[in-house]
């Protein structure tokens, strides 16, 4: 295949950016990755340890150098985790905050570096000394970018930016930059990903010199930045084999210098046990005992227990409660789902009321509940913002929402909600702001009950039965149902052998919380 064939282009960017080039480039993606990395754990994990603290083991102390080696390990697990959970994880060039002093700094170097260019350049015979080192960093980069076997293009490269050449044409005054500089984007145009065409193609309109090398090097870190991207998928699967022997040996590592550190894991497992003793309790003094012994006797066993533990986790207090280590990697995303459960656990009983309330004449309308839906939705933004209030938002839905089914109704030919009617309408919406509000606590239980199915079903392919009420909410309950389970399971997987041995512990110690129904008097 002839490299320089430009129906081939496409063919060969894609080949570019395989696995040869990519075992160069990852020795360089550790720090991006982990950089931004770092970023995101900053700003979206809250604060762990708020709060009171369970009783602890006796405090290890240990020297600043292990320390940092522990802090150095749980950041490359941190990496790997990230990798591995996040599909849509991507290393993005830094973006300072606007009228930042870092950026001012910034923008005035840069300034000052293109002004200073440009003065050597018009300089009477001009100065090239700048100009010969920015050909010789853009000869390296495109030559970062070819893979071991492409012998021709990097002869071209080699021949065309010979920097001897290039050094002796500037001290005898002939240096033709331009025509080095088309060169240098078609070489670009031809490994560049086909998301880059546009800007690349750009650049050949470009006029002055200055101006062209300062866009060239923009492009180019944008190409770099995708053949990390490139580099961090493709190692992706095979991270995904080793991901879980790699997080769980980090992870013991760390628990070997700070033998504390299960301490909220065993707590939050024992709470899940005391929740599912109490609710067995309860069902044997409510049962008949003849009934209760042979149905409701269940002996707590690991799986439920787990299972009961990580429903617990969409209900958690993130603001006061500190978070069970083994999970402090995902705390965000389980942030996230708990908000998505919490709106949608909204929508719904708004809907639900509002169809109960105007009745049947609403059933079967096309589109019609997709479009209150949608309204409603608008008016949920980031429902644990500080500036979010659910009454003034709930008042605003039973306003549209009011408005909407009127005019449906009058446009299919059905009576307009009456003064009453409408009033009902507004106050049933408006009540759900209470979180023991009966539509929303029934709306809540269901969707906890289809969770519990989901995370029951194991590697069923099979989805469960979604629980009356749910229906409209359905799609965006399977996507937020899929995230979670891949989740958990991925927890189980890493740190399983950890809570099956403080299960043992704990469901051994406490024998009481196996729970016999007792006798009970005729």
């Amino acid at each position: 295949m002839s490299e320089d064939h430009k129906g081939h282009k496409k063919s060969h960017s894609d080949e570019g950016k395989t696995s040869d080039s990519h075992a160069r480039t990852r020795e360089d993606v550790s720090d991006s990755v982990e950089e931004s990395l770092n970023k995101r754990i900053r700003h979206d994990t809250p604060s762990p340890h708020h709060g009171s603290t369970p009783p602890s083991s006796p405090p290890k102390f240990v020297s600043v150098e292990e320390l940092m080696e522990t802090a150095k390990g749980v950041t490359k697990m941190a990496l790997a985790h990230e990798i591995v959970v996040n599909g849509g994880f991507q290393i993005k060039p830094p973006e300072l905050p606007e009228g930042s002093l870092e950026k001012r700094v910034r923008d005035i170097m840069r300034k000052a570096f293109w002004d200073c260019l440009e003065a050597q350049l018009n300089e009477n015979p001009p100065e090239y000394d700048h100009a010969v080192k920015l050909l010789e960093e853009i000869k390296e980069t495109l030559l970062s970018f070819l893979l071991p076997g492409h012998t021709r293009l990097r002869n071209q490269i080699n021949e065309v930016l010979d920097l001897d050449l290039i050094k002796q044409e500037a001290n005898n005054g002939v240096l033709d930059i331009s025509k080095l500089a088309r060169f240098i984007i078609g070489i670009m145009g031809t490994l560049c990903a086909p998301a880059r065409d546009e800007e690349v193609k750009k650049l050949g309109v470009i006029t002055g010199i200055v101006p062209l090398l300062r866009e060239i090097f923009k492009v180019l870190d944008l190409m770099k930045m995708d053949m990390v991207n490139f580099a961090v998928s493709s190692i992706r699967p095979h991270l995904m084999q080793q991901s879980v022997e790699y997080e769980r040996k980090n992870f013991q590592e760390f628990l070997d210098k700070q033998p504390n550190a299960l301490d909220f894991t065993t707590e939050w497992l024992q709470e899940a046990i005391s929740s599912l003793s109490s609710s067995e309790t309860a069902t044997c003094q409510s049962v008949p005992h003849a009934t209760a012994s042979a149905d409701s006797v269940r002996i707590l066993n690991p799986v439920t227990v787990q299972n009961q533990a990580y429903l617990r986790l969409l209900k958690w207090d993130h603001i006061t409660r500190p978070f069970p280590e083994t999970l402090l990697m995902d705390q965000s995303r389980f942030v996230e789902i708990k908000t998505e459960l919490d709106q949608l656990t909204i929508v719904a009983a708004v809907l639900l009321v509002s169809y109960n309330v105007v009745g049947t004449a609403l059933s079967g309308l096309p589109g019609f509940m997709d479009r209150l839906k949608k309204n409603i939705r608008v008016l949920l933004p980031a429902i644990y913002s500080p500036s979010f209030s659910l009454s003034e938002a709930l008042a605003a839905i039973s306003e549209k929402i009011s408005v909407d089914i009127s005019s449906c109704l009058s446009e299919h030919g059905f009576a307009t909600l009456t003064k009453e009617k409408e009033a009902v309408l507004k106050g049933q919406i408006q009540s759900i702001e209470k979180t023991d509000n009966a539509v929303r606590s029934l709306i809540d239980s269901r969707i906890q009950i289809f969770l519990q199915d989901y995370l029951t079903s194991g590697h069923q392919k099979s989805v469960p039965v979604i629980p009356g009420g749910l229906v409209p909410i359905q799609k965006e309950l399977e996507e937020i149902a899929v995230k979670y389970i891949r989740l958990v399971n991925y927890n189980k997987m890493v740190f399983g052998p950890y809570y099956s041995n403080i299960l043992s512990k704990l469901l051994n110690k406490d024998e009481s919380d196996v729970v016999n129904c007792p006798e009970q008097s005729v």
